[in-house]
């Protein structure tokens, strides 16, 4: 299922779908796109995380790759991975943006490099060992740095979120796509809770990232006979991947075969280039370097 729904959000025929990827990463090698590490230096992956636009694609593309791909990046791959992963983390450092996501991607790693490390004598790792452990030291000494992170009290004798009326704070949080973001806004003032635990706020969520079908198969009821929700997107979460939200993604233009970030888009010379254009995520992205 998870193959064919790949195929389907690429326009691509379930019996041929195979070997239309496969034409596609011909095509991107002939383009220059070999390796994953290879397509780090020639999409820029290094700038595009200074773009808030694509900073979580990127930072999703990474985690994908510590869960499943840390064995078949070349040493070129390795550095080029490390060097992105240390100018993510020395942002977040900085400008404070989004550190849960961060967070969330050093523990995939970390774990990931735990397992693998200790396999060790099945030669799972490109490179020395002992540059694998050095990373992994590194890895948690992030962790630890983002652990001790403290936010910055601003001074501002302006509006703050308390002043503003109770509609337009409602309005902020129906505009989150994230259940985690909603609870860490609620914690800021007992009115801002008050709205964060609104059930209607939470059916929202659950309708946005799920489908009527999977609420059926993980239905949690309250003692009055009410749905929870709020413990539905949680439980829905474990089982279901929730829609994914990026500012600009990757795409593939059929017409001149070559890969872009949308919205700086390419000069195409077809006559009706949005037609040609495929959105890639990040885990197209990593299917079209397996074969």
């Amino acid at each position: 299922m998870e193959k064919y729904s790949i195929m389907k959000s690429m326009n691509m025929h379930p019996k041929k779908g195979k070997r239309t990827i496969l034409e596609m990463t011909q095509i991107l090698k002939r383009h220059g796109y070999c390796t994953l590490g290879e397509a780090f230096n020639r999409l820029d992956f290094s700038s595009a995380i200074q773009d808030i636009r694509r900073f979580n694609y990127v930072v999703k593309l990474l985690q994908l790759i510590a869960k499943s791909q840390l064995t078949s990046l070349s040493g070129v791959a390795q550095k080029n991975y490390f060097n992105i992963l240390d100018k993510i983390v020395q942002k977040v450092l900085d400008d404070h943006h989004n550190p849960r996501l961060i967070k969330d991607l050093l523990q995939d790693l970390s774990s990931t490099l735990c397992i693998l490390i200790r396999g060790v004598g099945k030669s799972v790792l490109v490179g020395n060992i002992n540059i694998w452990i050095c990373r992994l030291e590194t890895i948690l000494a992030w962790q630890q740095q983002l652990q001790d992170l403290q936010m910055n009290k601003q001074v501002n004798n302006g509006l703050t979120l308390s002043d503003l009326p109770l509609h337009m704070l409602n309005n902020i949080l129906y505009r989150f796509s994230d259940g985690w973001d909603i609870i860490t806004l609620g914690q800021v003032t007992p009115t801002l809770y008050m709205l964060s635990e609104d059930r209607q706020l939470w059916k929202k969520l659950c309708q946005y990232h799920f489908a009527e079908k999977q609420f059926c198969r993980h239905l949690i009821l309250s003692e009055k006979g009410h749905i929870e929700w709020k413990l539905m997107y949680f439980a829905l979460k474990k089982h279901y991947p929730a829609k994914e939200q990026y500012g600009d993604t990757l795409h593939f233009c059929r017409h001149c075969s070559i890969l872009f970030w949308k919205d700086s888009g390419h000069p195409c010379t077809a006559a009706d280039p949005d037609s040609c254009f495929t959105p890639v995520s990040p885990q197209h992205f990593i299917d079209l370097f397996k074969f």
